[in-house]
Order: structure tokens, then C-alpha cells, then sequence
């Protein structure tokens, strides 16, 4: 797939209503998808399996009083969330921690991709998902950082 279709690709997500898009031509694939409102919309061509992306996505806290104190880390694709970076390993981040701008806090695999879900700031993890090694939706709640 040339840059010229990706390109108009991206215009036409940027354009619609939809958040997510994806294509594939011959053994390429190009998935497009709208982190949030007002954000612009990002591509992702696969040609492998196994290839890794850096994903998170920050909104307030469901509380409007903490909104301004927390961010939410949600879960920016369907997969499976997993908490350690390999069975048996101790997991990515704990309730307490401190974490900095960029870390990984989780990987979702989606499709045989692992997507690496970074912190979008620095600051303390105040709640973690009980979730590991199940599914999530786009858009579940993975942690709070304060």
C-alpha cells in the first residue's frame, strides 16, 4: 500500500465519526484509530507479527472533585491485558509506585501485536485493574496515576 492511500485513509478518519479503521492490501495492513476526541488520528502499518506499539490515552477521573488530581490510563484497544512482561516475572507496576512519564504500565495483545501501554505523566499509581491475563475493551479503565 503506497503513502498517498494512507494518507487519504487518515483524512477520512480524521473527517468521519469513526475511531478506528482498518485495511489490508496484499500482506500489509494499516490500522488507523482516533486516541480521543480532538486528537489526531495516528496509522500503524503491520507488516509482521509481533511488532510492538506504545499506546495510552489520559481523561480525568470519573470523580469530579479528584479530575484535576488523577489521569486515567484506559485501555486504548480490545485485547488481552496482561500486568507482567512475562509469565512468572513480577508485574509492570504496583499500587504505590512511582512512575514516570513513558513507562510501560501494561501490554495488550491484540491480533499476535503486543501494544505497550506507557504512563502519559509522571506520578503515583493510585488504582490498578484486577485484571491479568483476561480481556479488556477499548476503552476500560486500566489505572489512575495521581
Amino acid at each position: 500500500m503506497d503513502l498517498s492511500k494512507i494518507k487519504t485513509l487518515i483524512d477520512f478518519v480524521g473527517r468521519s465519526n469513526i475511531t478506528e479503521l482498518t485495511v489490508t492490501e496484499k500482506d500489509v495492513t494499516v490500522r488507523i484509530f482516533r486516541m480521543s476526541p480532538g486528537q489526531e488520528a495516528a496509522a500503524e502499518t503491520q507488516q509482521e507479527a509481533g511488532s510492538t506499539i506504545s499506546l495510552a490515552q489520559d481523561a480525568g477521573a470519573d470523580t469530579p472533585s479528584r479530575r484535576e488530581k488523577t489521569y486515567a490510563v484506559k485501555a486504548p484497544v480490545f485485547g488481552v491485558l496482561h500486568r507482567t512482561p512475562a509469565p512468572g516475572e513480577p508485574p509492570f507496576v504496583a499500587i504505590g509506585d512511582e512512575v514516570v512519564e513513558g513507562q510501560t504500565l501494561f501490554i495488550i495483545e491484540a491480533m499476535k501485536v503486543f501494544n505497550a501501554i506507557a504512563a502519559p505523566r509522571a506520578g503515583r499509581i493510585t488504582h490498578l485493574t484486577e485484571i491479568d491475563d483476561g480481556e479488556v475493551e477499548t476503552g476500560d479503565l486500566l489505572a489512575e496515576i495521581g
